[in-house]
């Protein structure tokens, strides 16, 4: 096997400046900013991110899809008797990172974390196609099992268990969370590893804005 030498792998940035008189002054219009162009750049999956929580002191990691973002937070999908739900349960924080590596781009989100309404559950759930409502019902999320054969056997039958019906009930173990940004960091890549950092943190019912060395 030859040896790799990963000591070598790097890059110059040096597509674009992130310079404080040109940054909006809300974060999310920022966001929103800055995700309208990767999606303008047909970065593959623009809305996937880095989760992140907590258990037993211990950090916990994994990619998760982006499902909606506005003034009051970040959102996402999942099951609630998962991993990452029973972390969250336990240490109800949580970071988001997006890497949009095609524009040189990082944006870093720290902040509490909440389950969505029932109501807005029910209308991402209802909003999917109907395959994924059904394997909502087949996953037990995280649990180890003796093979993919259980999983399309339960999908067999609960295929034939909904066949009738046109409305999928959603699980009630299913549904979404909420990111409230305390922090949120927009990065971006600068020649000579001097990356341009800027920094929203959260001040009573205001966002201050700092420049972070990188």
């Amino acid at each position: 096997m030859n040896k790799i030498d990963i000591t070598s792998l790097r890059l110059s940035y040096s597509q674009n400046e992130l310079l404080e008189e040109n940054v909006l002054e809300n974060p999310f219009k920022q966001f929103g900013k800055w995700f309208e162009e990767a999606l303008s750049a047909k970065i593959l999956e623009p809305n996937a991110m880095h989760l992140a929580t907590i258990s037993g002191r211990k950090p916990h990691g994994r990619i998760v899809l982006l499902k909606g973002f506005d003034e009051n937070g970040f959102s996402f999908y999942t099951n609630y008797l998962s991993n990452k739900g029973q972390e969250i349960a336990e240490t109800p924080f949580a970071s988001l990172t997006f890497f949009w590596g095609d524009l040189e781009r990082q944006v870093r989100i720290e902040g509490s974390i909440e389950q969505v309404s029932e109501q807005d559950s029910d209308e991402y759930f209802h909003s999917r196609p109907r395959g994924s409502q059904i394997g909502a019902w087949v996953s037990a999320q995280s649990k180890v099992i003796e093979g993919r054969k259980i999983l399309e056997e339960r999908l067999k039958s609960l295929e034939n268990e909904f066949k009738d019906l046109n409305i999928i009930p959603r699980p009630e173990h299913w549904g979404g969370y909420r990111v409230i940004p305390e922090r949120i960091e927009f990065w971006q890549g600068r020649p000579n590893r001097l990356h341009d950092r800027i920094l929203f943190t959260k001040v009573g019912d205001d966002w201050k804005i700092e420049r972070l060395s990188p």
